[in-house]
């Protein structure tokens, strides 16, 4: 099984269930991987504090212009749809941050002229914490490709183990990058206003992707019904319901798991993991 975690908007605990949720799994004796394709600001390291024992540089292939050959004909411009090369005064200009790696400038040069080099996008970075085999990505700041730089985290995905794969918040490109792959997907909110229209959101996401899934509520017992009463209405499986527990916000603050900290909640999470056909 390979399950994503996602959520419409940031901050309504995704990472606190994957974490706990692959925390619980391994604490079983089962064999699990956690994924962190938050590649932008991953934090899963935080709560199961692995030993990175791997590490390799993401690289993405973009153009690379032979100012002696170049005729500056255009031909390479007209084929990009993203701007990303383009001919000025005689000679092809490349765009790196607009490209996106499809090679086409190459092929309809020509003269021969393009070529391609790597560019260094990310980390990806991989060990073992707690009991769960862990990886993953770090963008480079200021860079863009978040969608390449997750593909290249998820090509390090196990056969064989369960894999929790934490994706970004959102409904954006990164995260369809994420979720399109996964045997089920968990759609994490809170009970409030905006977490109810941004779970409006992540659930035209998954439908449309055609994926199975189910929502957890965080800190239940606050705000109002109105999650619930989207989710019967729709139809839509509630997972668990997590409470809005001081001693939760507590543990997270200093980077303890709710599952390690309270052993009260560990049975939720090992609810969850059976009802998802991992444990």
């Amino acid at each position: 099984m390979r399950i994503a975690i996602a959520s419409g908007k940031g901050g309504t605990g995704k990472t606190t269930f994957a974490t706990n949720l692959a925390f619980v799994v391994a604490a079983a004796g089962k064999r699990v991987q956690y994924v962190d394709c938050d590649v932008e600001e991953p934090n899963g390291h935080i709560f199961l504090r692995p030993e990175i024992v791997w590490k390799e540089a993401a690289t993405v292939a973009t153009p690379a212009v032979d100012t002696a050959r170049c005729t500056g004909c255009g031909a390479c411009g007209r084929m990009c749809q993203y701007s990303a090369i383009v001919a000025l005064k005689g000679a092809a200009l490349v765009f790196e941050q607009l490209c996106h790696s499809c090679g086409g400038c190459v092929r309809v040069c020509p003269v021969g002229a393009i070529t391609e080099k790597p560019k260094v996008i990310g980390q990806v970075e991989e060990g073992v914490g707690r009991g769960v085999r862990f990886v993953q990505g770090r963008l480079e700041i200021g860079d863009v490709r978040t969608p390449a730089l997750i593909k290249q985290v998820k090509r390090r995905i196990e056969d064989g183990a369960a894999a929790i794969v934490d994706a970004p918040p959102g409904t954006t490109c990164p995260v369809v990058e994420t979720v399109r792959d996964a045997d089920y997907v968990v759609l994490v909110t809170e009970p409030t206003p905006f977490g109810l229209h941004d779970l409006k959101l992540a659930v035209a996401m998954v439908r449309r992707l055609g994926k199975a899934f189910s929502v957890v509520i965080n800190r239940s017992g606050s705000g109002d019904d109105g999650v619930k009463r989207f989710c019967g209405d729709e139809g839509i499986g509630v997972l668990m319901e997590l409470a809005d527990d001081r001693r939760i916000a507590e543990a997270y603050s200093s980077g303890r798991m709710a599952a390690e900290a309270l052993p009260e909640y560990r049975g939720c999470f090992e609810e969850a993991a059976r009802s998802l056909g991992i444990l």
